[in-house]
């Protein structure tokens, strides 16, 4: 089988993301070594891609070549006019020169890969203005005589000459180029590279485009896997309730237990989400992300992370706003915005204002319940969303912490909930962090249905 693999070499100059490619392409963040300093790949690395569990494609990321200008004219001089050799004779006469194990030894590896493959991705940093280097490289690679692809990488910087490159090439014959950001890829990346891959590569064009569904298959998978597991969080939040004295230190300390569980609970969200994207947390050796960054690092149930994130406390959650009041107010310890995200239900105690007052001491003797208010929820679901978005648009190569956009979602800051959650409310033995959890068939298309609804651009229908 390894015959008839595609081999695709992946060149070009030193420092223009050549590992970061391959590090998105194969969503391997450990793929080879990436650093700013030019040179960190030395030799060459291979990742294969497998379709029905069997390799159909190998990538191999190569050195970067840094001395082309003299590699040219060493070449010419090294030409015997009588030999007429072409291009991939050429280039094999140098190979078999000395020079190709001295001076020129990273060259002679890329040019080995690039004769040993099927065809091969040129990588060039947008950012770079278009040097007679870069000619010479290419023309070193033409020689090779097999199919060339440039990737204008880092094309989403301010300051990138994507049209400057897109000239040159052109007239160097090279019409067929991709745009694809390492950091950030788009979307249908994969498919465009694929796709042009495809055109030079007529013979291996159903490979390609079978490899391209499966992927494209997978990215369908992975997102609706990270909304089901956002479903299942709000669902655990939302069942969730803790019976508590109604005396103050019973509340106040059950309070704290339940505020823990929920912190918890969406780390381990966060954990799981990661995994998915194939994304771990030492890869943000500086930033434990995201629990720690920014809005993700307001606690929950801290009021300016509702108002960071346009969520407000407004007559729609009256009632649970005045039991969180009711809570603050006796339980001497919790602080004011703390209790505006903890409910304290009791039946239909909780009114209205002209309901505290002496009268409720009476009433608030035995136990209470405790749930976690609907802004909380809002702020939950806010938060994955954000999440799983930058996710979806983050590469492997990516170093830097993620960012975390503010989407839209006016439906989830102040629309109705959705009806799963409302359910959930009614089902506390669907919370996995209370006792007698119980995964019903109910609770499974509840899920289901929260998950769809968590899919959709700003909807909570």
């Amino acid at each position: 089988m390894a015959d008839s693999m595609l081999k695709i070499a992946v060149v070009g100059h030193t420092n223009t993301g050549k590992t970061s490619l391959l590090r998105t392409l194969t969503r391997n963040s450990g793929f080879g070594d990436v650093a700013d300093s030019p040179g960190t790949t030395r030799h060459v690395e291979g990742a294969r891609l497998k379709l029905d569990g069997k390799p159909v494609l190998e990538w191999f990321d190569t050195p970067g070549m840094e001395d082309s200008i003299a590699l040219l004219e060493y070449l010419e001089r090294l030409d015997d006019p009588a030999s007429r050799r072409d291009g991939p004779g050429r280039i094999r006469r140098f190979l078999d020169s000395p020079e190709a194990h001295r001076r020129y030894e990273q060259e002679a590896r890329v040019l080995t890969k690039m004769l040993d493959c099927d065809a091969a991705l040129y990588v060039i940093d947008a950012r770079d203005p278009v040097l007679s280097k870069h000619r010479d490289e290419l023309a070193l690679l033409a020689a090779c005589g097999r199919p060339l692809l440039p990737v204008l990488n880092f094309v989403n910087a301010p300051a990138h000459r994507a049209d400057e490159w897109r000239d040159a090439m052109a007239r160097l014959g090279l019409h067929a180029a991709l745009e694809f950001d390492t950091i950030a890829p788009p979307l249908d990346g994969e498919r465009q590279l694929y796709g042009k891959l495809a055109v030079l590569l007529d013979r291996h064009a159903e490979t390609l485009r079978r490899l391209s569904d499966a992927l494209a298959r997978q990215r369908n998978e992975r997102n609706q896997a990270a909304w089901q597991l956002v479903a299942n969080l709000l669902v655990d939040v939302a069942a969730l309730r803790l019976a508590s004295p109604a005396d103050d230190d019973a509340l106040q300390t059950h309070a704290a237990t339940l505020r823990e569980q929920v912190r918890n609970r969406e780390q381990a969200c966060v954990d799981a989400l990661l995994a998915l994207y194939n994304f771990r947390r030492d890869d943000y050796a500086e930033d434990d992300l995201p629990l720690t960054d920014t809005r993700w690092g307001m606690d929950l149930f801290h009021p300016q992370a509702l108002k960071d994130m346009g969520i407000k406390l407004g007559t729609g959650m009256a009632a649970g706003a005045m039991a969180g009041a009711a809570v603050d107010m006796l339980s001497a310890g919790l602080s004011l915005g703390t209790g505006m995200l903890i409910g304290a239900t009791a039946g239909g105690l909780w009114q209205g204002a002209e309901r505290l007052g002496g009268r409720i001491l009476g009433k608030l003797r035995g136990y209470r319940e405790i749930t976690v208010d609907d802004a909380v929820l809002r702020l939950l679901a806010l938060r994955q969303r954000q999440l799983i978005d930058a996710l979806e648009h983050r590469g492997h190569a990516a170093r830097d912490p993620v960012r975390l956009n503010q989407p839209a979602d006016q439906a989830w800051r102040s629309g109705r909930l959705p009806d799963a959650l409302k359910e959930a409310r009614s089902r506390p033995e669907w919370s996995a962090l209370g006792k007698g959890h119980e995964d019903d068939e109910r609770r499974k298309r509840v899920v289901a249905d929260l998950a769809r609804a968590l899919a959709t651009p700003d909807s909570t229908s």
